[in-house]
């Protein structure tokens, strides 16, 4: 592990901000009538600002990262934090080296994680389709 890694594992580890849901607490979804809880919406949104420049529109992948639609269906979530905050290098068949970069620093991210979590989870188990995703309404009183 370099300085870089140790430090973002540190900084994960000592700050609440970067998890939001304790150990074991799984972020999860609403989905009603094919519309979204405001955290899954905002999960859609925290995507489309930064991830989806590299893991494609709607999490469908691209041609330099994968399809989270399909990584989430077998990703814990605590895999899926220890990613996000670490970053993650792996070869491929070819030799090719391809690299996700931590984004432990990045609060746009990090204080979003559980949201982001739940609107890819909605994507994995097709309970959201492709497109931005409508709103529940909120409940009047």
């Amino acid at each position: 592990m370099n300085k870089v890694q140790t430090l973002a594992l540190c900084l994960f580890v000592l700050s609440p901000t970067f998890a939001n849901a304790s150990e074991g607490d799984v972020p999860q979804y609403v989905v009603e009538d094919g519309k979204v809880d405001k955290a899954t919406y905002n999960g859609y949104r925290r995507f489309h600002g930064t991830c989806h420049a590299c893991h494609g529109q709607d999490a469908l992948g691209s041609s330099i990262a994968p399809a989270l639609v399909e990584s989430l269906k077998t990703m814990d979530y605590e895999t899926f934090k220890k990613t996000v905050y670490e970053g993650r290098q792996t070869t491929d068949a070819s030799g090719a080296v391809n690299a996700m970069p931590s984004f432990a620093i990045d609060k746009n991210i990090t204080k979003h994680l559980d949201d982001i979590y739940r609107y890819l989870s909605a994507r994995a188990a097709d309970a959201l389709p492709p497109g931005r995703p409508e709103k529940i309404p909120k409940k009047k009183s």
